[in-house]
């Protein structure tokens, strides 16, 4: 089959989804023609391009075609806009161009999904819709935007995405659960997690990045990953003052939207520390630097936002604390596995307490990142990849597309 992927975001954009689609495209290209059409990297790209109104290449053999939007910072959000909106008005015209026989959309913009639709439409081929993050509710739930007559139309237009895909895949079971509440046919629905490839050896504590990292607390709470709009930070914080003489650190690695003022909220906070990105190589010191990782979802927002960071967290064996509500995915998983504890997204005191408890029994925190371990396993990324292409060539078998 000639597959098309839908979004803006492909290396060398930086950002997780980006990284997704390409392990996705390249893992459907050994087996298919897979072209990407995607935006001028703009997500903290490692490489910038010129302008072109189409610039084509192939990776890993993977065909690439990068239309000429705007390349913008994202960090502010009418910039964003401007990427988002010159990319839709070059990508789909060009996507209907190259007349594929299978359509797959992911979610950079956000309603790439609608217009990958769209285009399947156009063309009367079957699609494919692998939902990272759930739109509009994303949008509403984080206040990015609020509730208007111009959201409900977006919500239309996106349940009538959702009940013409041939499948949708989405990274989670609550997030299958919001999907289903939308109206889409169960059969329809499926779940492939991103997963983590399991690594052969993970560095000591003692490594001279571990330690810098952990920032000679002796014991760290660390969170790694985007400070977006989807995390209960506010709970985190409040419990990091309750701990502040329990010789308990918290430490929050990355950036994000939320990055400043969670800076500034904690700036006379002494066991709160905010440090960015490491180097790709030193992934493994992150891991390892932290006694518990946490795991954030603000209530209201599980199945729309699923951390796929927890799978890298259970391959590295460490334990796991999910500060989000009992039906999230994370949630779910932790607690059934007994890799970690979870914690109430609204509750400090539950936050501190969930800490002490695991702070305070060394044998645990043991036996839970030995059952880290364990269940990393059952979520392999490679399973996963190839659970995705069974998905793509099912929908684009003669049974889902009259043409063949």
């Amino acid at each position: 089959m000639h597959i098309l992927l839908f979004n803006e975001y492909y290396p060398p954009d930086t950002s997780a989804t980006a990284k997704m689609a390409a392990q996705v495209a390249e893992t459907l290209a050994e087996r298919h023609t897979v072209t990407v059409v995607a935006g001028r990297p703009s997500y903290d790209p490692d490489e910038y391009y010129p302008f072109a109104f189409l610039r084509r290449d192939t990776r890993n053999g993977v065909v690439v075609e990068r239309v000429g939007s705007t390349a913008y910072s994202r960090h502010r959000m009418h910039r964003r806009v401007s990427n988002y909106l010159t990319y839709l008005a070059l990508a789909v015209p060009r996507a209907i161009a190259l007349r594929p026989d299978v359509v797959l959309a992911m979610t950079d913009p956000p309603v790439a999904g609608i217009a990958g639709a769209f285009v399947a439409r156009r063309l009367d081929r079957p699609f494919v819709y692998n939902i990272r993050d759930l739109y509009p509710d994303m949008a509403v739930g984080g206040d990015i935007v609020k509730a208007s007559p111009w959201v409900d139309r977006w919500e239309r237009m996106h349940r009538r995405a959702l009940k013409q895909a041939a499948r949708v895949i989405v990274l989670g079971d609550d997030m299958r659960e919001r999907i289903l509440a939308k109206g889409a046919s169960p059969e329809r629905v499926v779940v492939v997690r991103d997963g983590a490839s399991l690594p052969d050896s993970m560095p000591a504590q003692s490594d001279p990045a571990c330690q810098e990292i952990r920032s000679g607390f002796p014991f760290v709470a660390l969170h790694a990953g985007n400070l977006g709009f989807y995390g209960a930070w506010n709970t985190l914080l409040a419990a990091a003052e309750m701990l502040s003489n329990e010789n308990t650190g918290f430490v929050f690695i990355g950036g994000g939207a939320n990055r400043d003022a969670l800076g500034a909220a904690a700036a006379n906070a002494p066991n709160v520390r905010f440090l960015p990105f490491r180097p790709l190589e030193q992934i493994p010191q992150v891991m390892m630097a932290g006694d518990v990782h946490i795991v954030t979802v603000r209530r209201g927002l599980e199945g729309v936002v699923v951390p796929s960071k927890l799978y890298s967290i259970l391959a590295a064996g460490r334990p796991v604390l999910a500060v989000a509500a009992p039906n999230s995915d994370a949630a779910r998983i932790v607690t059934e596995s007994g890799c970690g504890l979870a914690a109430d997204p609204d509750d400090p005191d539950a936050v501190a307490s969930a800490i002490r408890k695991l702070r305070s029994d060394p044998a645990r925190l043991i036996e839970m990142g030995r059952r880290a371990r364990e269940i990393a396993s059952r979520y392999a990324r490679v399973n996963e990849l190839r659970r995705f292409v069974e998905i793509m060539e099912e929908a684009g078998a003669p049974s889902q597309n009259g043409r063949h």
